[in-house]
């Protein structure tokens, strides 16, 4: 066989690793890490104690920081109200004492009732000056009114003025038609006899003459119809007949 030369021999790498011997190591090998030492379940135990007790000792520490806090606080409070008990005995004090100057020493009080009259007193005056100014508008207001008030009577007066002129007119001229009316019933009733017939002759002649001018315009009006109806019938033989020629 001379075919098999060609082949590459097998080579085994655990065999070849074995025969090659014991490698030097760079790092610790799974072994190592396998027989490392590990701690009891009681060490481990123990371990998660002392964990729980570092997040409590944080919280005993945050407790501790609130409780001076708060006793600052106390202690800040306990002055300010201190002090404003002092202020407010200061207060009681002087108002007693106020009292006390107004009971015994009268001077003193007319002295300040003085001054405060004066005060009174210029407020007054600046309230009567305010009050004078008013009263001044106020005239002047008034005075134009009067004044527009004035100009309307004139305008009233002469417009009552006209509407006199216009009935003592008006009666006048129904004055002139009543007496017209009693002349006319005053006449004989043989004249208004003798013209009445003539009256209504006139009004028969005036009636004939409308009615006959009316027919006239009715009969022209039927004429010019017919006219038109003739023309139209008159086109439509043209137009028929002009396509029958050749």
């Amino acid at each position: 066989g001379g075919w098999r030369d060609d082949l590459a021999a097998y080579m085994n790498p655990i065999a070849m690793a074995r025969s090659r011997g014991p490698v030097q190591s760079s790092g610790p090998t799974i072994q190592d890490y396998l027989n490392r030492p590990r701690p009891t379940w009681e060490e481990v135990k123990e371990q998660l104690e002392k964990k729980k007790k570092g997040s409590k000792a944080l919280a005993e520490f945050e407790e501790k920081m609130n409780e001076n806090w708060k006793k600052e606080l106390e202690k800040h409070r306990e002055k300010l109200l201190s002090g404003n008990e002092s202020s407010s005995k200061k207060r009681q004090k002087k108002k007693k004492e106020k009292k006390k100057s107004g009971r015994y020493s009268s001077s003193s009080s007319s002295s300040s009732d003085s001054s405060s009259s004066s005060s009174d007193s210029e407020d007054e005056d600046k309230r009567q000056a305010k009050r004078r100014k008013k009263k001044k508008n106020r005239s002047h207001k008034s005075s134009e009114s009067s004044v527009s008030e004035t100009d309307s009577d004139s305008k009233d007066g002469l417009k009552k003025k006209k509407k006199s002129k216009d009935v003592s007119e008006k009666e006048k001229d129904t004055k002139g038609l009543t007496k017209k009316r009693k002349m006319y019933e005053d006449k004989p009733l043989s004249s208004e006899s003798l013209s009445e017939p003539d009256n209504i002759e006139e009004v028969r002649a005036k009636k004939k003459k409308s009615s006959e001018e009316r027919e006239k315009t009715i009969e022209k009006t039927k004429k010019k119809k017919k006219h038109k109806k003739h023309s139209k019938k008159k086109k439509k033989k043209v137009a028929s007949s002009s396509p029958d020629s050749p």
